[in-house]
């Protein structure tokens, strides 16, 4: 506990963090002026877990100045270290300050007599391209090199060629014809030539040399007709389309012909394996001619590897546009014609093949083409892919190798997809998968569970249904503790919680507790409590909870579960209201608040500075405003039975103005009530925008809650508060048409309808029970950022000076961290940096100054690179004092929304009075006027 609170506090600020880092790095600097070879090497290679730890370029530019050092004077192993943590640490390059020193030392060894130290030197050269795409010596040196009789340095200038292609423009058109020339020329070897046609694929810089290249693939395809010289040259080409786009159609079309003519089989997997990723980068420019070639190179090869690649081909198309462009221009409009079209044919054919790949992606064209096309005449095929589904289901849940459970996923995603779109159809998926459910395997239970709970989320009304089998099938399985047995305990508990409809019979109650005694682990209970919580099943979530609290071993733990209790237990107490009857549903509510209150104590406590639980805590604490808000607004509605308006309230009105002083004190309250509701929907949005990092079923939460909130404060305030802001004007027929006066009477009875659906909230006050989401247990994506100030004080307590008559250059730097699954929900696009400052005390006289000068309000938008982002303000301090600066980065996602993620840092700035001002106003305090020369000074002080 102390080191992670220590490492956390070194965390906190960046001066300690700097000095821990140059700690670290004088650490490495040791191991490296070591007379030892394994202690050097030792140190170098822990250079890059040193960058990690301290992403920032004060620390990285020194590091990679000493590495280069011990490039430029160590043994060709060590420069081997030295290039590996090179490429290893690509995206920290950028970060080095002197890039001419780091270049100066690295180049220099390219000039020793050791061809292995000048490939070495040429490897290192290619991996920092991306931070010197123009240097001219880089270039030459490697086109010297390319004519080398050394293989290993043609082999190193051949990659460095490639690496500086991809980032020049010029030296991509300037070593284009000498690769041309050393492809063609009789004295290079096959296998070299193999090797430099790959660099081809970067030559897309313009539409000329792309062009160029393209001819030149063309010719060697011809004329080099041997197998490997044919699957390099066709994936070149590939590449090449890819990048440089225009030529991906003629691309598509060449592929093709070497797939139907081609009698190679190496040369056709190549063809598939290419078009499958054109398939994916671009499946808006595939034809209908394109696709029906493939149907039939599909339906007349005899190899199933190769029809199970072009299978796959055709099912990543079949979910993109490029299905509705091949149905959309067929000709005719009969179902015969339809049905007799090669891709139906084919995924009919091929459904129920032995291959279960082969059926797998049949079954995932069958799928794709019911759900997205709505020709009547391809309702038959919904049918058809029901069957070969049950068919795919039941010979893959009797199998639990890896092959057969990555079909059944396919399976079951497409059962899900089928069902979200075919609602009719989901009644027989259904079925299929509970019968299969009590002889499948374990491993394919637990995947079928999840399908079911898929679907019964979509359609609630299939639940019912699926209970009785589902506890059957609990109470069978068996007593061996294994993790396929735990795992499927909780995939089963989840689909019968969605299945109960947030309501446990006793009987479901004693089924999954006897099981969990006698089969299951701690993990296992809280993994199954956990998903009580989520679907709305607290009192079973309550009771396993409370069970746990005596299992951990840590008293964080300890809390944590105490708090989940609480919570639980808080919701159970809010499933007992009625809508009519105000006095219970005051007491259920102060209930509920009284362990939300015992809960958050325990959540508190249960936090670390390692894991603050902010989320947690915020969330918690509006549920507790939000039920007290609540409480005050059924108090303040039957306030007026308690306390009716006095007798002179007619007359207070008519005197004020205020027609609402009618009823007394509850216009008052009312209008509390409706400040209160707005208040925590505003502070529902500032939880929202700080979640950047929460799953889209969360966020969707969060904004029920505060649509909630504004909802309640829009009808106080249209029914109580303002209720000639919702009146309707009746509107005369004034010899208007039938029609017209139809319509405005069906709108009109809509009004009538919507005004008396909004007034019965004055009725159902009492809040639904709440569902804790995936985000309040899990942090599946993790997103931090880190700041750095220059400059900034050794002591943050300590101000930094600065005259009032010079601006303050601020630099601020920072790190994008991420977690073990980056980009998951969403992805930074920009950081929005916010600088302010606030004057905290004034020393010196009162001057008029103008307002522009008082307060420095700033932003700037950034975008980072390889996760890093640098930017700098100009800031005024003319008043004399002590001033505050407070930079809070916020996070800008793909979709333009911004995220208030943070963090917020403050530095303190103390702003001096120039000697010249001092010593002039000193002097006019003295009553001495200033001499010649001071005047003379002040004319040109400022240049």
């Amino acid at each position: 506990m102390a080191a992670s609170a220590k490492s956390f506090l070194a965390d906190a600020g960046y001066g300690e963090q700097e000095l821990d880092a140059n700690s670290a790095l004088m650490e490495l600097d040791k191991g490296l002026r070591s007379g030892k070879l394994g202690e050097q090497c030792e140190a170098v290679v822990r250079f890059p877990r040193l960058f990690q730890k301290y992403p920032f370029p004060i620390l990285i530019n020194s590091a990679f100045l000493k590495l280069a050092d011990v490039f430029r004077m160590g043994n060709n192993f060590l420069r081997l270290c030295v290039l590996k943590v090179t490429q290893q640490s690509e995206k920290h390059l950028e970060k080095i300050l002197n890039v001419d020193e780091f270049v100066k030392r690295v180049f220099s060894v390219i000039h020793s007599n050791d061809p292995v130290a000048r490939a070495i030197t040429l490897r290192m050269l290619g991996s920092m391209a991306s931070i010197i795409p123009e240097r001219k010596n880089a270039h030459h040196s490697i086109r010297q090199s390319l004519d080398s009789h050394d293989n290993v340095e043609v082999e190193a200038a051949i990659f460095a060629a490639a690496n500086f292609s991809a980032q020049s423009k010029d030296f991509a058109a300037g070593i284009c014809n000498k690769i041309s020339e050393m492809i063609q020329g009789l004295a290079t070897p096959v296998d070299l030539k193999l090797k430099l046609i790959p660099i081809l694929q970067h030559m897309h810089h313009d539409a000329s040399l792309a062009s160029s290249s393209r001819q030149l693939l063309q010719q060697l395809v011809t004329s080099y007709p041997s197998t490997k010289m044919v699957i390099v040259t066709l994936h070149t080409f590939t590449l090449l389309a890819a990048s440089s786009l225009v030529d991906i159609p003629k691309q598509i079309q060449l592929l093709l012909q070497y797939l139907k003519n081609d009698p190679r089989k190496a040369v056709k997997r190549l063809a598939i394996q290419d078009l499958k990723l054109l398939a994916n980068k671009t499946p808006h420019t595939w034809s209908r001619e394109n696709i029906q070639a493939l149907c039939e190179s599909a339906l007349h090869t005899p190899y199933d590897s190769l029809k199970l690649g072009m299978l796959s081909v055709l099912s990543t198309l079949s979910g993109t546009i490029a299905i509705k462009q091949y149905f959309s221009t067929a000709p005719g409009t009969a179902a015969t014609t339809v049905r007799s079209l090669d891709l139906v044919k084919l995924a009919q054919e091929c459904c129920y093949h032995t291959n279960r790949g082969i059926a797998a992606h049949a079954v995932r064209i069958m799928t794709n083409i019911s759900t997205s096309c709505q020709e009547k005449e391809l309702l038959p095929l919904e049918q058809d892919a029901v069957c070969s589904l049950e068919a795919l289901l039941l010979l893959c849940s009797q199998d639990d190798s890896p092959g057969a459970q990555a079909t059944l996923k396919i399976t079951l995603t497409c059962m899900v997809k089928l069902v979200k779109c075919r609602p009719h159809l989901s009644q027989l998926v259904v079925e299929s998968l509970l019968t299969q459910l009590h002889i499948a395997q374990d491993a394919a239970r637990i995947l079928m569970c999840h399908c079911l709970a898929a679907i019964a989320m979509q359609l609630p009304v299939l639940a019912d249904g699926m209970l009785g089998d589902l506890m059957d099938l609990y109470k069978l399985i068996g007593q061996a503790a294994t993790d396929k047995k735990q795992e499927l305990l909780v995939s089963l508990a989840t689909v019968i919680f969605v299945s109960s409809q947030k309501a446990l019979s006793p009987e479901v109650k004693t089924v999954i507790k006897q099981q969990l005694e006698n089969a299951s682990n701690g993990w296992t209970a809280y993994r199954i409590a956990r998903q009580a919580s989520r679907m709305g099943n607290h009192d079973m979530a309550r009771e396993l909870y409370q069970s746990l609290l005596t299992q951990v071993a840590s008293e964080h733990f300890y809390f944590w579960l105490n708090s989940l209790k609480e919570f639980s237990h808080a919701e159970q107490c809010l499933t007992g209201l009625q809508e009519d009857n105000y006095s219970s549903a005051l007491s259920c509510i102060a209930e509920a608040l009284k362990s939300y209150y015992k809960g958050i104590a325990s959540l508190t406590a249960a936090s670390t500075p390692l894991n603050p639980l902010s989320f947690q805590c915020g969330f918690v604490k509006l549920r507790i405003d939000l039920l007290q808000a609540f409480s005050q607004l059924i108090c303040t509605c039957n306030s007026l039975k308690t306390s009716p308006p006095p007798a002179i309230a007619t007359t207070i009105a008519m005197t004020s103005g205020n027609d609402l002083q009618r009823c007394g004190r509850i216009s008052n309250q009312m209008k509390h009530s409706m400040e209160e509701f707005r208040n925590l929907a505003t502070r529902y949005g500032d939880l929202y925008q700080s979640s950047f990092d929460a799953d889209s079923a969360t966020l969707r939460n969060v904004e029920l809650q505060q649509q909630s909130c504004l909802l309640i404060s829009h009808a106080i305030e249209a029914l109580i508060l303002d209720p000639e802001s919702v009146s309707f004007q009746e509107y005369s027929s004034n010899g208007t048409a039938h029609v017209e006066s139809e319509y405005e009477r069906r709108m009109m009875s809509v009004f009538n309808h919507v005004l008396e659906e909004v007034e019965s909230l004055n009725r159902k006050y009492a809040p639904v029970p709440l569902s804790f989401q995936r985000y309040f247990f899990q942090k599946l994506q993790s997103t931090s950022i880190k700041l750095a100030l220059s400059p900034s004080p050794r002591n943050p307590t300590e101000p930094i000076a600065v005259q009032n008559n010079q601006q303050l250059a601020l630099k601020v730097e920072g790190v994008v961290q991420h977690g073990s699954k980056p980009g998951l929900f969403r992805k930074i696009q920009s950081v929005c940096l916010n600088v302010s400052s606030v004057l905290q005390s004034k020393s010196g006289q009162d001057y008029k100054i103008p307002i522009d000068n008082m307060t420095n309000e700033m932003e700037q938008r950034v975008e980072p690179h390889n996760d890093y982002f640098s930017t700098q303000f100009l800031l005024n301090f003319v008043i004399l004092g002590t001033h505050n600066i407070t930079v809070e980065s916020s996070v800008i996602d793909s979709n333009g929304i911004v995220w208030k993620t943070g963090p917020k840092t403050t530095i303190l700035v103390k702003s001096l009075e120039d000697p010249y001002s001092q010593q002039v106003r000193l002097q006019q305090q003295q009553g001495q006027p200033p001499s010649q020369q001071q005047q003379q000074r002040t004319a040109y002080s400022r240049f």
